[in-house]
């Protein structure tokens, strides 16, 4: 929460604590006016962390216009601390152990079919260039982290934003599904040459122009440690 400013900060961890709250609540317990949460709530909502709600079911009745209520989106949510990548590790892990590796890599495969069979209205039709376009924000819509050089005839797409690095970096495996996935929904083979793993910082995607694939053809592989 550290690119929130401190008022608006302070704002969404009330909202954490207390679930929803009027504009009013919010003013006396951060000692502002009651316009100057409006803005900030009007800022919160336009950054989609805060949504606004009727009246609360629980509470009594009233008489006048009824209060406005506000509480965090799913993506304010995620603006507080989260253990996604234990969870994520222990069940990979578990599955491992249980199942065998053979059983996880297939997981892994079933995981690409899934987000290859939902990314795949996006780019068909399209050029190679058209579709590296839209894989740039395949991470996350407007993702300024990605970036896509040419070298050589081929392109090389840069990541320096891994949403699942704490994963990534003790499971590399997992990075599979990526380069499986764009290989898939680029329909030309792809390989990682620079990782964070390796200490490089960021991920390269190289994108091999002239080796094309048939995407439902295509069998996962994991990669090369």
């Amino acid at each position: 929460m550290s690119q929130v400013p401190d008022s608006r900060r302070a704002i969404l961890e009330l909202l954490k604590r207390s679930g929803t709250l009027t504009i009013s609540q919010l003013a006396d317990s951060l000692q502002l006016t009651g316009e100057g949460v409006r803005q900030h709530l009007l800022q919160l909502q336009q950054e989609g962390l805060v949504e606004a709600k009727g009246k609360s079911s629980g509470d009594r009745p009233r008489t006048g216009r009824p209060a406005t209520y506000y509480q965090l989106t799913v993506a304010g949510e995620h603006r507080f601390p989260k253990r996604y990548d234990v969870l994520a590790m222990a069940l990979i892990d578990a599955m491992t152990d249980e199942f065998g590796a053979e059983a996880a890599k297939n997981v892994m495969a079933r995981v690409t079919d899934k987000l290859v069979h939902t990314d795949e209205p996006k780019v068909g039709g399209l050029s190679l260039e058209e579709r590296i376009e839209v894989m740039k924000n395949w991470y996350g819509a407007g993702d300024q982290y990605m970036e896509v050089e040419s070298v050589d005839g081929d392109y090389r797409m840069i990541e320096r934003n891994c949403p699942f690095i704490n994963v990534a970096m003790q499971r590399p495996a997992l990075c599979s599904v990526s380069i499986n996935s764009l290989t898939r929904l680029l329909g030309v083979r792809v390989t990682r040459e620079e990782s964070f793993q390796h200490g490089f910082g960021r991920c390269v995607f190289h994108v091999h122009t002239q080796e094309p694939v048939e995407s439902d053809k295509w069998e996962f592989t994991l990669e090369e440690s």
